[in-house]
């Protein structure tokens, strides 16, 4: 792998609780609006910068584009984003409860993911990814990080585990209750070079932001008459974690309605393709098992491995459920456009899926096992694409801890 270190932007020490913000993509306007509130440091002026403009504004319009690049301009300007001295990668530990994993923060390079060292597991959608691609030119840096995995290595965990003695450049625990920990490694060139034994990284989370940051380089590339190929353009934000150290979380599914049938009539189909039991638990203990909320109650749904076996996309338990029931029964033959369904992070609990089917507001819900990582690699060094809303990765990565200017 390619990987450099960077003279990056980011806060004080003191100020980096109120500037590190969630993901853009995790939050709706309304929500950002709400967890920005109060806080003139909070980088969601960045990423979600329609949140300065009245109520109704297009997100995709000029104006907030406009408004993002101001923001910009007025963090570095009033001192909430600081120039580093030097290049640098960092160490950015996080601790969810008793999890705990450990990622390092580097630019990775464009051509590597052109060349699929970086390697994709989710198709993205073009407006997604053309409103990063605007953002990135616009502020003309990388505003988010992408999330990278890769299979262990023993060399670079004991590296990690020695800078996390040191002392940190930032501390602290989120309103969330996730604790961030970020050292500081001038120059890094100690992990850089163990890095090059890595033949290749996984986009984990933050395939849109992967995407749009490379098209941005491409792009930028193209239009420079005097390109020499060492540009920031050609590098991107990323945190590189093993994969032993992640956390993935069911991505459960919502659907509107029983395209016409009563709870009973519906039942009467699902037995025709799963095996179903009675008060099951709201989350399945295991694959090949969904746990459905109908009616007021949980029932359990499992199959035995058929012919799906021997492919690894159709094995998943996201792609059985969405080919045996979703698309024959109840008509979503695209998930990835229907508007028929919602997706529920896991995050959100099942408080979330009982509370949708009983306010009305959706018919059924489904409560899925996670899938692993394992899978995810899998498939990916298969050159294939999971399904939309496969995989909820936890926790997620702060914005504006660490910037990256082109």
């Amino acid at each position: 792998m390619r990987i450099k270190a960077f003279q990056a932007l980011r806060p004080s020490g003191e100020n980096a609780q109120r500037v590190a913000a969630v993901p853009y993509d995790t939050v709706n306007t309304a929500e950002a609006r709400v967890l920005a509130k109060g806080n003139k440091y909070s980088f969601l002026h960045i990423s979600r910068p329609e949140i300065d403009l009245p109520e109704g504004v297009d997100i995709y319009s000029d104006e907030v584009y406009a408004k993002a690049a101001e923001n910009f301009t007025a963090f570095q300007r009033e001192g909430f984003l600081l120039r580093e001295d030097s290049d640098c990668v960092y160490v950015y530990r996080q601790k969810m409860g008793d999890h705990v994993q450990r990622g390092v923060v580097v630019c990775s390079h464009i051509e590597d993911y052109e060349n699929n060292l970086i390697k994709r597991h989710e198709k993205t959608r073009a407006d997604k990814e053309d409103d990063r691609t605007r953002h990135v030119k616009v502020l003309k840096a990388n505003s988010g990080p992408v999330f990278l995995t890769y299979r262990d290595d023993s060399g670079i965990d004991r590296m990690v585990a020695l800078i996390e003695k040191q002392a940190p450049l930032f501390d602290f625990k989120a309103v969330d209750g996730i604790v961030h920990t970020v050292w500081r490694v001038q120059g890094g060139k100690d992990l850089i070079a163990a890095f090059r034994a890595i033949p290749c990284t996984y986009v984990a989370d933050g395939h849109h932001r992967a995407a749009a940051a490379v098209r941005a380089g491409v792009e930028m590339r193209a239009s420079n008459n005097a390109h020499k190929g060492d540009e920031e353009y050609n590098w991107f934000l990323t945190v590189l974690f093993p994969a032993s150290q992640l956390k993935i979380l069911p991505y459960n599914r919502c659907v509107l309605d029983l395209k016409g049938r009563t709870d009973k009539e519906f039942m009467a189909e699902v037995k025709k393709v799963f095996s179903v039991t009675e008060n099951a638990p709201d989350m399945p203990l295991k694959p090949k098992n969904v746990s459905m909320y109908i009616g007021g109650r949980w029932c359990g749904l499992s199959w035995d491995a058929g012919r799906e076996s021997v492919d690894p996309v159709k094995a998943l338990d996201v792609s059985v459920l969405q080919d045996r029931l979703l698309c024959p029964v109840l008509g979503i033959d695209d998930p990835r456009t229907s508007k028929r369904i919602d997706f529920v992070g896991g995050i959100r609990g099942t408080r979330e899926l009982t509370g949708r089917v009983d306010s009305g507001r959706d018919a059924v819900a489904f409560s899925m096992y996670p899938t692993t990582v394992e899978q995810m690699m899998a498939i990916a060094d298969a050159g294939m694409c999971m399904p939309p809303k496969s995989t909820w990765f936890e926790p997620k990565l702060r914005s504006g801890l660490l910037v990256h200017t082109l």
